[in-house]
């Protein structure tokens, strides 16, 4: 090696290193701006909605998403964690909790179902004349026919338990099974045991060809279910990509993503409608 090269790499090869350093590093955070963090619920997943929104998603706007489907709880505590750049959840009042403790920056309903509750053919504790869900919690409880709660700290297990709540009950015991999954392994597990359980009307619409479960308690307003989005903010949480946060919601409450909602059906019936109000 001639002495001018060996002049050259003494002065200027920490330049060129730091160059290369500085280009992996520019390199790494256009890649990260095209990667959205999304924490969903599993009743999206098993309603089959987020195989449709996702890669429609993807396509139209070129960012890659990272897409991990939890209990709503689970993922709520990504979002505190930071690991999340936004969440579709279904948990209103741990949501505005989410809200207060500056979290989240902003928090947009998009559409809604509703909860009933499923169980065995003959309907043991005989709760299909009943027009309150408290009146139907009760006849389960004081005949201790089979119930399987979800167990999981989702959207659906906190609502379960508010139920529970009203109805003046704490639910315990051998009838009552904790499955701490997802909703359509807490399905699968009911239609095995012959028990009851509440699910989202979604989540059952798309998978009730699978189970011999029948409806037997649904209409009362106390069983809306409401879906909503939440940007995590970046005060918290310097790394979270707004950017690509803003266009999901743009996404999902106007743009490509409603209609996909709007017309997402399982055997000729609407699995989502959106809010009134």
């Amino acid at each position: 090696m001639g002495s001018n090269m060996k002049l050259f790499l003494q002065y200027n090869l920490p330049k060129l290193f730091l160059l290369l350093l500085l280009m992996l590093t520019v390199s790494t955070a256009v890649a990260e701006t095209k990667t959205l963090r999304l924490y969903t619920t599993t009743t999206v997943r098993d309603s089959g909605l987020a195989a449709k929104l996702i890669p429609a998603f993807e396509k139209q706007s070129g960012i890659f998403v990272e897409a991990h489907a939890t209990g709503t709880g689970k993922a709520l505590k990504a979002g505190r964690l930071g690991k999340a750049d936004i969440l579709f959840v279904h948990a209103p009042d741990s949501e505005k909790q989410f809200i207060k403790a500056g979290y989240g920056t902003q928090r947009i309903t998009v559409m809604y179902n509703d909860f009933i509750i499923v169980g065995p053919p003959n309907d043991p504790a005989g709760i299909k004349p009943t027009k309150l869900v408290s009146a139907a919690l009760k006849k389960i409880n004081q005949q201790q026919n089979q119930f399987v709660s979800r167990g999981d700290d989702s959207g659906t297990h906190k609502k379960e338990l508010s139920l529970w709540q009203s109805a003046g009950i704490a639910p315990f015991g051998l009838w009552y099974f904790e499955a701490g999954a997802g909703m359509k392994k807490a399905l699968l597990i009911a239609d095995q045991q012959h028990a009851y359980t509440l699910t989202d009307r979604s989540t059952w619409l798309a998978n009730k060809h699978l189970f011999k479960l029948e409806i037997l308690h649904e209409g009362d307003p106390e069983l809306i279910n409401t879906y909503s989005v939440i940007s995590i903010n970046p005060d918290k949480h310097p790394q979270t990509n707004m950017s690509a946060a803003k266009k999901f919601i743009q996404f999902v409450t106007k743009g490509e993503g409603r209609n996909i909602i709007a017309s997402h059906k399982v055997a000729g019936e609407f699995l989502f409608k959106f809010n009134p109000w």
